[in-house]
């Protein structure tokens, strides 16, 4: 079944080099720890720079982490070929029952160790923001998890709060639709919209921005 919304395409051009390092610093200033990659390829490697092997780890549905590898890489290892290095709670939660587990789920869900995933905007002030139909990461990312991994593409980068939402209801969403009613047969919707002005906790956050188009 096809979207009925349609991307506006101006939301996915990469933004420069002189906005990428302006969003950076702003984002260092607001507790959000800040590393720039050339490609996704090299954020990978940036992500599992982060990780200490055997670390409890929760990777969020996202196209960006499919696209570069780490959600397979986390999730769904070759045991031949390369041992399982985390212990990866997504497989869990897709084991269980949602009928007769959802408390259990809803907990692991919440609160692991370190959690990764992508944001829908981030603007040159330092504020990131994540739609979402259901709500589900927003509680590892507000406060749940202990670490946050957040990998970006610089198209996603805004002017303000004002664009950002435009980004997300003009390109994310029909975007996500479109993915949603593939995968489920059903369409998406923008039902809860978390917005990070700054992070207290030093190091907890940390947003990896890449000089690609990953995601939407």
């Amino acid at each position: 079944m096809t979207s009925v919304l349609t991307p506006n395409r101006a939301w996915a051009k990469l933004a420069s080099d002189e906005q990428i390092a302006r969003t950076a610093a702003a984002l260092e200033a607001n507790g959000m720890r800040t590393i720039v990659a050339d490609t996704g390829d090299a954020a990978r490697h940036e992500v599992f720079k982060l990780l200490p092997v055997g670390a409890q780890v929760l990777t969020m549905t996202s196209r960006t982490l499919e696209t570069i590898g780490v959600a397979e890489e986390i999730n769904e290892p070759s045991e031949v070929t390369e041992p399982r290095r985390f212990d990866a709670v997504r497989p869990k939660l897709l084991q269980m029952d949602m009928k007769t587990q959802w408390s259990e789920m809803r907990r692991l869900g919440a609160s692991p160790d370190y959690t990764i995933g992508s944001v829908h905007a981030v603007t040159e002030h330092g504020e990131v923001l994540v739609a979402s139909a259901s709500g589900s990461q927003h509680a590892a990312y507000v406060y749940g998890a202990g670490s946050v991994i957040w990998v970006v593409g610089s198209q996603k980068i805004v002017a303000d709060r004002d664009a950002a939402f435009k980004r997300i209801y003009e390109y994310s969403l029909p975007r996500e639709d479109e993915r949603a009613r593939e995968a489920y047969g059903m369409g998406s919707a923008v039902n809860k919209v978390l917005v990070v002005n700054r992070e207290f906790m030093p190091d907890r956050i940390t947003i990896i921005l890449v000089k690609q188009e990953l995601g939407f």
